[in-house]
């Protein structure tokens, strides 16, 4: 079959690989569509950063570069190993791409993600999105009835607003300011739109500002340049300040916006990955009682964000900008989503075309 492998910084190849084995407890999927992430992106221009490099295997995985990649993907069940009999082939399904130890528990309330040399399929190793076909355990294959294949691709990256949206203990009802309005800032603000809040969203970009309005999930949309951000949100909620703050630029001022506009004792999520550390104010911080939370990956969000999509409370369609077959993964796929990023929130690939 073919795959995308990555070998080193700007040095992914299309080649032809054996097809993955099916094992006993794992599921057999053919791969419909693949997102490109942000992290994608990342390994292709900085890293290796996730993946293991040559002669530095991964510990659980056992692989080392060149490995497949891509991990937000939607496919269709066409085998099962021995013991899984909750599954049927012909199902749709999407995966939750963690390569996890063995003996960790997976479990409600369990913080798996968090768990010792935790790492992503399509990165770490064990296969991925970026091919024809994948073999995955049964613990991370989730059915997602009648969702479209191609939108059901954006529900890993949702999966990562779902986690955001659940670590701020925001409550329906709730104002929120989202920093950003990248791929991951849009992917959140939707879930909190979806989950009753009150969404603003500060961006400079006019694209993105227009892709914010365009998808309905911020109820208005400020450009800094413009507007004191803070101040605006305080007048639209009677001096108070919104409640919940959500980082998703790694943009230092972006931080220091979401300080200054929620409320005392408010929340600030940092959703975003940073390459490097930036300056906190700390005064503000202490002197409102903020409470300034991270958050990686998603850990039992991808039930929960699968419903929001099933029951129609969030449309992904508008989400996909682009999509291209496997041959025109860089040039057509990274080469836009860097040069062009502003036009472009998810391209996705067809492995088989």
């Amino acid at each position: 079959m073919r795959a995308a492998r990555y070998y080193d910084r700007k040095d992914i190849r299309i080649e032809e690989i054996p097809e993955p084995e099916l094992k006993p407890g794992a599921v057999a999927i053919d791969v419909a569509w693949c997102g490109i992430c942000g992290t994608d992106l990342h390994e292709y221009l900085e890293g290796p950063i996730f993946i293991p490099p040559k002669g530095s295997p991964h510990p659980i995985s056992g692989e080392e570069a060149p490995v497949t990649m891509g991990h937000e993907f939607s496919g269709t069940v066409t085998a099962l190993g021995e013991g899984v009999t909750d599954l049927e082939v012909g199902q749709n399904v999407v995966v939750e791409p963690y390569i996890i130890r063995d003996d960790v528990e997976v479990g409600p309330g369990r913080s798996y993600h968090l768990s010792p040399d935790m790492n992503f399929i399509g990165l770490g190793g064990r296969g991925g999105g970026l091919s024809e076909k994948i073999v995955v355990e049964r613990r991370w294959v989730h059915p997602i009835g009648d969702i479209p294949l191609d939108q059901a691709a954006l529900i890993e990256p949702l999966s990562v607003g779902h986690h955001a949206f659940v670590r701020s203990g925001a409550e329906s009802g709730d104002v929120a300011l989202v920093g950003g309005a990248g791929p991951i800032g849009l992917l959140t603000a939707a879930v909190l739109k979806a989950e009753g809040l009150t969404v603003y969203i500060s961006e400079l970009s006019e694209a993105r500002k227009a892709k914010a309005r365009e998808t309905g999930v911020a109820d208005e949309v400020f450009d800094p340049r413009e507007v004191d951000v803070a101040e605006r949100v305080r007048e639209l909620t009677d001096g108070q300040g919104a409640d919940v703050g959500f980082e998703c630029s790694s943009v230092p001022v972006v931080l220091d916006t979401l300080m200054d506009t929620v409320r005392p004792n408010g929340v600030i999520v940092n959703v975003s990955i940073w390459g490097r550390k930036p300056e906190v104010d700390m005064p503000t911080l202490v002197l409102k009682e903020i409470d300034l939370r991270g958050t990686i990956g998603y850990a039992n969000d991808h039930p929960a964000t699968i419903r929001l999509v099933q029951e129609g409370r969030i449309d992904l369609a508008p989400f996909i900008t682009g999509r291209i077959g496997l041959d025109g993964l860089v040039d057509e796929g990274f080469d836009q989503l860097i040069n062009n990023n502003e036009e472009h929130v998810k391209i996705l690939v067809d492995p088989n075309a």
